[in-house]
């Protein structure tokens, strides 16, 4: 079985195939430009976006939206999460962190994904803190300032390891459980 990974996030795409390697499903990348709705759930971000994938007849796809939630920061930038990377990056979150103690964060995923004509929606989550200087190479996005047990970074973990505690990897692993109730 190959899942379409529908995504301009090259670093998702690598996640997701090793991740669905573990349960002998394929991962093929495909950039499809589909409208992602502002709104303060990654449900319904995700739920209008398979809504335009599979009106244009796309089928046995995953997308997903992820978002780092700042407890400090009232939530932000959440949903906003991509938006956020993209204007003022690391640099800046850590900025608006600067003289914040309670560090406390968490990585959420959202995975969508239409399997033999049928919708799973599932949401994974990862706790961790925002740490106060960028740390590591691997990874993307807020990985180099995100850490799920206060001594490593995200960027500082192999992906093989990073899956296995991971928002998306967690995320994954409840879509396979939903996976094998359907095929």
């Amino acid at each position: 079985m190959i899942l379409k990974v529908v995504t301009s996030n090259l670093g998702k795409v690598r996640e997701y195939q090793e991740a669905l390697s573990n349960f002998s499903i394929g991962a093929e990348h495909v950039r499809i430009p589909y409208d992602e709705i502002q709104t303060s759930s990654l449900e319904d971000v995700v739920a209008k976006g398979m809504e335009h994938l599979k009106a244009s007849g796309l089928g046995d796809f995953i997308i997903d939206d992820s978002g780092m939630f700042i407890d400090a920061l009232k939530g932000f930038p959440g949903v906003y999460s991509a938006y956020v990377q993209r204007t003022i990056g690391n640099a800046g979150v850590l900025k608006l962190m600067e003289n914040e103690e309670k560090r406390k964060a968490n990585f959420q995923c959202c995975i969508g994904c239409n399997i033999n004509e049928k919708d799973i929606v599932v949401l994974g989550r990862c706790d961790g803190m925002i740490l106060k200087r960028e740390a590591g190479t691997e990874g993307f996005g807020y990985d180099p300032i995100f850490s799920p047990d206060g001594k490593r970074s995200f960027a500082e973990i192999p992906i093989v390891e990073k899956n296995k505690i991971s928002h998306r990897g967690n995320a994954v692993r409840l879509l396979m459980k939903e996976i094998e109730k359907i095929v």
